[in-house]
């Protein structure tokens, strides 16, 4: 019996994965064809105003406090449990909170409007900024509805019924926005087109979730000591949710302020570019992060920490191989893709690279904060991070431009939750010394550094002026790095232990 769950977790795992890649390579084709469209037909200067927006909105979304990893913990017991009643109680009170939320970002976002002449900073006048704000804004608003019954299929392991839907919605979103930009060259369309999707998406994912769990729609009321423990876990989430919004979605905004709207529109195709990519990546471990749920419910500290490391080698070689393949490979792929007068200089590619490089090799870190809460102990890190973060951007964008703004998110990582998460996660979970984890972040920083500076010096003249020589030195790049990468750690105790557990599984199944 405990063979089967656990072959249902890797069952899970698997398919949320393979459906979630589905998701993400139709959505970067899709962008790729829109981006350039919306460039060649609308202009820079309303990609740049297109990202301001998203920056103010994600601020503005801090008025959910980081509900939704909240919910999906919430989740994890009960589901096991299989408590219903509980289960209902849960979605009902959700329900309401969800509500309030939707009203208050509604309101903080009208507040907003009077500012906007302030941080939005074009050399000269775009008309209909506030039309603009106002339909991204309600786009936002629209995402709060209904949403609150997806929590419940993701927690139960079963992300790829979400991964379906939203692969399917966003190709006729991006088909019927890439028309709508053709015939009439309209951004307010665009963002028109955008808000009835998001609509029609999370209705449609909320009856589907009423379809697989019939009783969530049941009159239950939580009781005081579980309406506590709720608030107790929200507390700790918001606080996380706060910095990381504060850490993530304030650079554009002070580029706009420092530096212009239409640097935020060059800079923002790389940032796309990277984002993208850590996506991708991020799949991987988000996809699994309900099962981890399951394995800190059920199994020992040595089964956790084991699990972990499985996670962390896969995460070391990932990171070298696209952290150097992205550096090397950024700056062609814009050229051929959009032109020369697009290209960035290559000292901001390299911290940006920085800043990937972080965001993927923490990422088994961040896959047992979402399933152990461990915000309650780490809860005020990231408000450090952030608050250093702005700070530092602000200095660092002043004195040396595009490249501060950025350098200072990665120094503001390096010198907070970077070295304090893992403590607190090993000693509470695992039960073992971090002193071998940081040694092999540093072992795994300074491989990627020497591979990526390789690269560089073995292709430094190979020119990609097309899609078949960019094609073709991306192809070198990425066997360069991935050959090394793949020797150096498939000898390591987490790949050994992944690769044992793969072929016990093949083992069973074929038996």
């Amino acid at each position: 019996m405990k063979e089967m769950k656990k072959e249902s977790r890797l069952y899970h795992s698997i398919k949320n994965i393979a459906t979630g890649y589905i998701y993400q390579f139709v959505m970067i084709f899709l962008t790729f064809i829109s981006r350039t469209i919306f460039i060649h037909y609308l202009g820079v200067e309303y990609l740049g105003l297109n990202s301001i927006f998203l920056d103010i909105l994600n601020m503005l979304s801090l008025a959910d406090l980081g509900l939704s990893s909240a919910m999906t913990y919430s989740f994890y017991k009960p589901l096991s449990d299989n408590d219903k009643n509980k289960i209902a109680g849960l979605i009902g009170f959700y329900k309401r909170v969800y509500l309030i939320i939707a009203v208050a970002i509604s309101v903080l976002g009208i507040i907003v409007i009077p500012f906007l002449k302030y941080i939005v900073n074009f050399k000269y006048k775009v008309d209909g900024v506030n039309v603009y704000y106002v339909l991204s804004l309600a786009n936002v608003v629209a995402s709060y509805l209904y949403i609150y019954k997806t929590s419940i299929i993701i927690a139960d392991q079963k992300n790829y019924i979400i991964n379906s839907i939203n692969t399917v919605s966003s190709v006729l979103k991006n088909i019927v926005q890439i028309i709508s930009i053709l015939i009439f060259r309209s951004y307010s369309v665009y963002l028109l087109v955008g808000i009835i999707s998001t609509i029609l998406t999370n209705y449609i994912s909320s009856k589907r979730a009423d379809k697989l769990y019939p009783y969530i729609n049941q009159k239950e009321i939580l009781s005081k000591k579980e309406k506590k423990s709720v608030y107790q876990i929200l507390k700790s989430v918001s606080i996380y949710k706060l910095s990381s919004v504060l850490l993530n979605a304030t650079d554009n905004t002070i580029i706009s302020v420092l530096m212009g709207t239409v640097i935020v529109g060059y800079y923002s195709n790389y940032f796309m570019l990277s984002s993208k990519i850590t996506q991708m990546v991020a799949l991987v471990f988000t996809s699994i992060t309900a099962s981890i749920g399951n394995v800190i419910v059920k199994e020992s500290s040595k089964k956790r920490y084991e699990i972990f490391c499985m996670e962390q080698s896969v995460s070391f070689v990932i990171s070298g191989i696209i952290v150097s393949i992205f550096i090397v490979m950024a700056s062609d792929f814009i050229k051929v893709w959009l032109g020369k007068t697009f290209v960035l200089d290559m000292k901001v590619v390299i911290v940006m690279g920085i800043n990937m490089y972080l965001s993927v090799v923490l990422q088994p870190l961040w896959s047992y904060r979402e399933a152990t809460g461990l915000y309650v102990k780490t809860k005020w890190i990231m408000l450090y991070a952030a608050i250093i973060n702005i700070i530092l951007s602000i200095i660092l964008g002043k004195i040396i431009g595009l490249m501060g703004v950025l350098l200072a998110s990665a120094i503001s990582r390096i010198v907070t939750y970077v070295w304090y998460e893992p403590v607190i996660l090993f000693k509470k979970y695992f039960n073992v010394k971090t002193i071998k984890y940081f040694k092999g972040i540093l072992y795994n920083s300074l491989a990627t550094s020497m591979i990526t500076l390789l690269n560089l010096f073995l292709l430094r003249n190979v020119v990609a002026n097309s899609w078949v020589t960019l094609t073709i030195k991306g192809i070198i790049c990425f066997l360069i790095s991935s050959i090394v990468f793949v020797l150096i750690y498939i000898r390591s105790n987490g790949m050994n232990l992944l690769l044992s557990r793969l072929h016990l599984n093949n083992h069973h199944k074929h038996f």
